[in-house]
């Protein structure tokens, strides 16, 4: 590439730029759009995209306008919130944060799966109200069964991890095959006979018009009697009505959850005050200083582009998650 890129930084302004976007500005011309309409007036002279942190309708909007556009960098793991129908459809290569946030996220899972077979949630409750409540025991980690669903990089870390804590760890993905390192993977046709084996139930699903729904009532209802259900994945692949009754039935003793339908969680969701659920803002991989990982992942990948190299964390923008 003899001359320099221009890149648009969206999301970022002057006043509040990402954390160590300026050495990007060594690679390429920056242009920080702050706005739709910075963007609609930027994009026709892009040749390259940071998705920062802004609503995929400003870029949904001025998509005709992106003629000269060839790489979209995400600053997220999940690009639901990026792609729409055009994108997915051009030539437009798109890479994510893949990488950045599976051992933060597995951490949370983990921590949320001990909680529950310790009773430590319940024990925080109890704290709060001042109560002394010593006729009960609780469970074991080691000898549990978890199953995780979407046995992507975010999966695979919280699989591991359990393994390590002595769990025996199923996976079902989205289609059956066997795997190096982590053994057999189930397909969706095994899902409901393995949510019924389960001590624990992990979404790490990407949102896709696969996926869409996937916890629905009959999965609820499959699930063995006093499980637990954890969601880090995106919250339009659980039917949170659902959720709600099997939770209120007992059916599913406890959930915690990072990801919901709606974002912010509104006020009127019982989700809130329900005393066997763990509410948590979408903040589960936020791990102090992630901002900066992820730029310097963006400035890695626009030298990479520059110099003509292959960009690293490529997503299948049809199918609409990374790939490799």
């Amino acid at each position: 590439m003899s001359e320099r890129p221009v890149v648009v930084v969206l999301g970022g302004s002057e006043h509040d730029p990402p954390p160590g976007i300026e050495r990007a500005a060594g690679l390429a011309e920056i242009l920080e759009v702050p706005d739709a309409g910075a963007l609609r007036a930027a994009l026709p002279g892009a040749d390259a995209l940071f998705f920062w942190r802004a609503p995929k309708a400003w870029l949904e909007d001025a998509w005709p306008r992106a003629g000269g556009l060839r790489w979209i960098q995400s600053a997220s793991d999940g690009v639901d919130g990026l792609l729409f129908p055009a994108l997915a459809a051009s030539d437009v290569l798109v890479t994510n944060a893949r990488g950045i946030f599976d051992e933060p996220i597995a951490e949370w899972a983990i921590g949320a799966i001990v909680a529950f077979a310790t009773g430590l949630h319940r024990s925080i409750l109890d704290t709060a109200v001042g109560r002394w409540d010593d006729d009960r025991t609780r469970g074991r980690v080691a000898g549990s069964r978890l199953l995780v669903v979407g046995p992507g990089p975010i999966g695979r870390e919280v699989a591991r991890r359990a393994r390590d804590l002595g769990m025996h760890v199923t996976l079902v993905g989205r289609a059956p095959r066997e795997d190096e390192a982590l053994g057999q993977i189930l397909g969706p046709d095994d899902l409901h006979d393995a949510l019924g084996r389960a001590d624990h139930v992990l979404d790490a699903l990407p949102l896709t018009t696969e996926t869409r729904g996937m916890f629905d009532a009959a999965a609820f209802a499959a699930m063995k009697p006093g499980a637990s259900f954890l969601n880090v994945g995106r919250g339009a692949t659980v039917d949170e009505g659902a959720l709600i009754d099997a939770l209120r039935a007992g059916k599913v003793a406890a959930a915690a959850l990072d990801v919901f339908v709606q974002e912010p969680l509104p006020a009127s969701s019982p989700l809130w005050t329900m005393p066997n659920v763990i509410v948590s803002p979408h903040t589960c991989g936020d791990f102090e200083g992630w901002e900066r990982v992820v730029v310097e992942l963006f400035v890695e990948n626009l030298g990479r582009f520059v110099r003509g190299e292959p960009l690293r964390n490529p997503v299948d923008a049809s199918a609409g998650f990374g790939v490799g």
